[in-house]
């Protein structure tokens, strides 16, 4: 079985692409309705009701300095889109997050009940295969079972310890590829959601610049408000990335050990028991 075969074997017997991009599309729009609702319903009275008293003190007292409310710092069109985009990314990272600690179970299970000593001839692959083929078919299309099956299989045809170790090795490398892979949604929206801190940076900086005349006529209410959406959305905005960036960091670190493991127990329980007789 060559590389590409491998891949698409593997892409097969994982769980299916179609059942996590429904996932992930609810996610979306449920994500999107309780935002927007949260938004609608709360932040935005919330804060529209701080600015125009704000507005009135200053009318009064122009000296007056006003207190910065989460409301108004959270309450614009930028930050909400940030909000979505993180609570997906996040949904989508429990996702991934639970499948690999459901599959990583299995590592504590005897899938070659070996005594210490015995060893495992050609002959003995097939009831061996049958042991792991019975699993219920979430455990079984895991990571390890197909990789002890690969070994297994490749140990009964070419009866050679080291095309055993390079096919386990080999199934353990294309799954870190794929699931490596996987992870450029979250990556694209790590990346997506400074920019549209930008983007809010930029809208705020233009409308302040086209409310200048009222601060030369002295009220620089409108170009404060217009300033701070400016700043406010790169705040958020990257508040939000670094908590994502570290969130994703965690989950490959969760999905490298996984796939460690994985090889070093095919390596313990199946390699070193080999015997071409």
């Amino acid at each position: 079985m060559d590389g590409h075969e491998l891949k698409e074997f593997i892409m097969k017997k994982t769980l299916p692409l179609s059942m996590e991009f429904i996932y992930q599309l609810f996610a979306l729009i449920l994500i999107i309705i309780v935002v927007h609702a949260a938004y609608v319903g709360i932040i935005r009275p919330n804060a529209d009701a701080i600015l125009e008293r704000q507005a009135a003190m200053i009318e009064k007292d122009k000296t007056l300095s006003t207190e910065r409310s989460a409301y108004v710092l959270i309450r614009d069109y930028e930050q909400e889109a940030c909000f979505i985009l993180m609570f997906w990314a996040l949904a989508i990272m429990v996702f991934k997050a639970v499948t690999t600690i459901r599959h990583r179970t299995l590592i504590e299970r005897d899938l070659i009940p070996l005594a210490e000593g015995v060893r495992i001839l050609p002959e003995d692959t097939r009831e061996l295969s049958r042991e792991i083929q019975a699993l219920p078919p979430y455990q079984r299309n895991a990571l390890l079972p197909r990789a002890l099956l690969a070994g297994l299989q490749r140990f009964s045809s070419t009866r050679n310890v080291q095309d055993v170790a390079d096919a386990t090795h080999a199934y353990c490398s294309a799954e870190n590829e794929r699931l490596e892979s996987e992870l450029s949604m979250i990556r694209y929206i790590a990346w997506a959601i400074p920019s549209i801190g930008f983007i809010g940076t930029v809208r705020g900086i233009g409308d302040a610049l086209g409310q200048a005349h009222q601060a030369i006529e002295g009220n620089i209410f409108g170009v404060t408000r217009s300033l701070g959406v400016a700043f406010n959305s790169t705040l958020i905005a990257l508040l939000i990335s670094i908590v994502l960036m570290f969130m994703l960091y965690q989950l490959q670190l969760l999905q490298e050990r996984y796939v460690l493991e994985t090889e070093a127990y095919c390596e313990d329980k199946l390699t070193r028991h080999l015997h071409m007789q």
